[in-house]
């Protein structure tokens, strides 16, 4: 803030020693140091309370925006739940309706239309077993293994 040098410094204590005289010059220069020391805690305390005053602005900031998100979040799920509904209540009611028309169709005698007249019954699906407690037998018979040797014929253009 202040750009004071060491030669202003001197000047302004030669000009003090002048004005205010060597028997008060020790006494002014203390009370001097203790308004300085004031000035400079008042400063800090006023820049402390600003700091906090930011900080809990933005803090009630992020606070309203949490409640928006989380009303926003609770009205989109009561319109999620609401068109559920709808759609069960449509399911359920034409479910109702086709219960009451297989009802009034089995009462006259016939079959319902909508369903075959015999019922095909899908077989059974027979799951293969591994046999995993036997060693694999293709090593037993010799078969050469993937990290092998290579095969005369590839050997035979090579020379060492």
């Amino acid at each position: 803030m202040f750009d004071i040098g060491f030669t202003e410094l001197i000047v302004i204590g030669v000009v003090a020693l002048i004005v205010i005289g060597p028997e008060r010059l020790p006494k002014v220069a203390r009370t001097a140091g203790h308004l300085y020391g004031r000035m400079q805690r008042y400063v800090s305390s006023v820049k402390s309370d600003i700091s906090h005053e930011i900080q809990l602005d933005e803090i009630r900031r992020v606070g309203v925006e949490i409640k928006n998100s989380a009303e926003l979040a609770a009205l989109d799920a009561k319109q999620q739940v609401s068109a559920v509904d709808d759609y069960l209540r449509d399911e359920a009611s034409s479910i109702n309706k086709a219960l009451t028309e297989t009802a009034a169709t089995a009462t006259a005698g016939e079959p319902p239309a909508n369903e075959p007249a015999m019922k095909e019954t899908p077989e059974p699906v027979v799951q293969q077993s591994l046999p995993l407690d036997e060693p694999d037998q293709n090593l037993a018979a010799g078969a050469p293994s993937a990290v092998g040797e290579p095969a005369d014929g590839e050997t035979a253009g090579k020379t060492a």
